[in-house]
């Protein structure tokens, strides 16, 4: 026969009027920055693996491309072009303005020497080579 027993669980902790909050550093702040997610379309060719994004607004040189291992990140900030300091009615607020970032795992190996990147028309475009390895290989008898 076995016994259950239930245990309650409650929060005693109340702030204390005399405790002070502490003030975030610069890092803690950043670690809290809401940050967009970029939408990019991947696909494959015979030869390489392509990276498609609609970034209209980003300056080239407001982006960051890094790649380690078999992870490709995507960096940048997309400022408003209307920032004014008054209040605003939104009816839509679809766009997203400000810092952005996409990590893209990416499904083969690849060549990390040879990528490639341009902007055309506020589309950016990444191109990897992939490494091809023999699928087959005849072995000799010696």
């Amino acid at each position: 026969m076995v016994f259950l027993k239930k245990i309650k669980i409650e929060a005693k902790e109340q702030p204390s009027p005399k405790k002070k909050r502490r003030k975030e550093s610069p890092e803690e702040k950043k670690w809290f920055t809401l940050e967009g997610k970029l939408t990019v379309d991947v696909y494959e060719t015979d030869s390489e693996i392509v990276i498609q994004s609609a970034i209209a607004g980003v300056k080239p040189q407001d982006l960051e491309i890094s790649i380690e291992n078999d992870i490709l990140e995507i960096k940048g900030s997309r400022p408003n072009p209307e920032e004014e300091s008054k209040k605003r009615n939104y009816f839509f607020q679809e766009c997203w303005w400000g810092p952005f970032s996409r990590k893209i795992i990416l499904p083969k190996e690849i060549n990390s020497s040879q990528i490639q990147a341009s902007m055309k028309e506020g589309v950016l475009i990444i191109r990897i080579p992939k490494i091809e390895k023999e699928k087959r290989k005849k072995i000799k008898l010696k």
